[in-house]
């Protein structure tokens, strides 16, 4: 755990760092935000940033969100003001922390934070069997490749393995290759000088030069570019990156490990995915189950997260009737691990009595407040005519829609243009999932960035999108 301290906190800095040294953090402290913000530019990184609410906390969060730097931020201060507290909450920070430092709270939210990103949370024999080849390979420092479906938890098993392996002690560096647009992704990877291109307002060290002594995660790597590929194969081979506009190679020491949600090898021969480069990853593959393969695991999972987001809303923790969990067993789960992480949020919001029942479960399909439940059903076939529950339709009511049914007849997609229709598709399909980008991909079979693509045309041309859902992160 890194621990980077903004702000001298009227002399409580010692205490605080003593606190999370204790703990077993690493702990570094810098005066204001342009030197926080010049740390983690220049590759010391953190995994969890403490700042002081007297400094402008909302200019340093946007600052790193706008240069795409995902470390938690947590608020403190000796300040009684409940107004700062509450804007630093507001612009970001996960968290707000009364000084002098209890010693609990820092170890609390250290150990959050520590658990959130390297717990494995399971109970099924298949999970047990993944689990054990992931211990058996982390002592190593060979590249891994982790795949499986989205949501299924890829991100939690890397991190799961870097704590296991020799490198623990050292930082865990993560990039997502399907978030970042490809003319900033080389930048992201390998870094830039100053001036390098438009917006390089200072040098910034990439992910590899990051993660040098520890380990790197290149998250959905099937999303990468296939001409920024060739410059990754030179840095996993030789061991040395170019900063974009750098004139002398910076050599790294790194673990790699990628994860990929589709078939490499049917995109290796699909020419969109360097074979070479594949090979050099694939040294081990660990393949993550789909939560319909580990059914076990739902009621251990659902427990989880009925407990972690009652915490987050102020709410009392409720037992999950039989009857709820049921129907949570029986459900198909096209979105694994993340889907039953949002029904689990729902529920606790709506549930009214003394424990979580059947009322306050809304699965994939169904409407919130609806009193007849759809049975639940594997997904479709391909080239189903009319639009299933996988990708809904119109609402009820909207033109050229059967009242009985309740899809779309194949006579009113006439003298509609292709374009119209896949747009009302996605639309559809986005809203159905509570604008997750990730789950909504997964069910229209396009990756991520095809989507993030069409909604941006969208926007452009005026029509309303739905916004963001929530986080598309889960723990396994």
């Amino acid at each position: 755990m890194r621990l980077l301290i903004v702000g001298m906190l009227e002399g409580h800095i010692s205490t605080a760092g003593q606190i999370a040294i204790s703990r077993g953090a690493k702990v570094s402290q810098v005066d204001n935000i342009e030197a926080g913000l010049h740390a983690l530019r220049e590759g010391q990184g953190a995994d969890l940033v403490m700042i002081d609410i007297k400094l402008p906390v909302a200019k340093f969060l946007k600052s790193i969100k706008e240069e795409r730097i995902n470390t938690p931020v947590v608020a403190c201060g000796v300040s009684n003001d409940p107004d700062a507290a509450v804007a630093a909450i507001k612009a970001g920070a996960k968290e707000y922390i009364p000084l002098p430092p209890n010693p609990e709270m820092i170890a609390a939210v250290l150990q959050a934070v520590s658990e959130e990103q390297t717990s494995v949370i399971f109970k099924d024999p298949v999970m047990a069997g993944t689990l054990k080849l992931a211990d058996q390979i982390a002592a190593s420092d060979a590249s891994i490749l982790i795949t499986g479906e989205s949501g299924t938890g890829k991100e939690v098993l890397a991190r799961y393995v870097h704590s296991k392996s020799k490198r623990a002690s050292e930082k865990l560096v993560s990039v997502n290759c399907a978030a970042i647009p490809d003319n900033l992704l080389e930048s992201e990877l390998f870094g830039h000088e100053k001036g390098a291109f438009t917006g390089a307002v200072a040098r910034r060290v990439g992910k590899f030069e990051e993660a040098n002594g520890g380990t790197l995660l290149l998250d959905e790597i099937s999303e990468m570019d296939i001409r920024l590929q060739a410059k990754m194969l030179r840095a996993i081979q030789e061991r040395e990156i170019d900063r974009v506009g750098g004139s002398q190679p910076v050599k790294v020491d790194i673990r790699l490990i990628a994860t990929s949600n589709r078939d490499l090898e049917r995109h290796v021969r699909e020419e969109k995915f360097r074979e070479d480069l594949y090979f050099r990853l694939n040294v081990f593959n660990l393949q993550l189950p789909p939560l319909r393969q580990r059914p076990g695991d739902v009621r251990v999972l659902a427990d989880h997260f009925t407990d972690k987001y009652a915490e987050a809303n102020g709410l009392p923790a409720r037992p999950i009737s039989e009857a709820a969990m049921r129907r949570l067993e029986g459900h198909h789960w096209r979105g694994n691990v993340r889907e039953l992480e949002n029904t689990m949020h729902r529920a606790v919001l709506l549930a009214a009595g003394d424990e979580i029942d059947e009322g306050a479960i809304t699965l994939t399909g169904e409407q919130l407040g609806s009193e007849t439940k759809p049975a639940v059903s594997p997904l479709p076939p391909i080239g189903t005519a009319a639009v299933s529950a996988a990708a809904p339709g119109p609402q009820l009511g909207a033109p050229g829609l059967n009242e009985t049914t309740g899809t779309e007849d194949a006579g009113s997609l006439v003298g509609r243009t292709v374009a119209d229709v896949e747009r009302q598709l996605i639309i559809n399909t986005l809203e159905h999932c509570l604008g997750n980008r990730t789950h909504a991909a997964t069910i229209l079979g396009i990756s991520i960035r095809t989507l993030r693509n069409k909604l941006k045309a969208y926007s452009e041309a005026g029509v309303q999108v739905p916004p963001p859902g929530e986080a598309e992160q889960a723990p396994i």
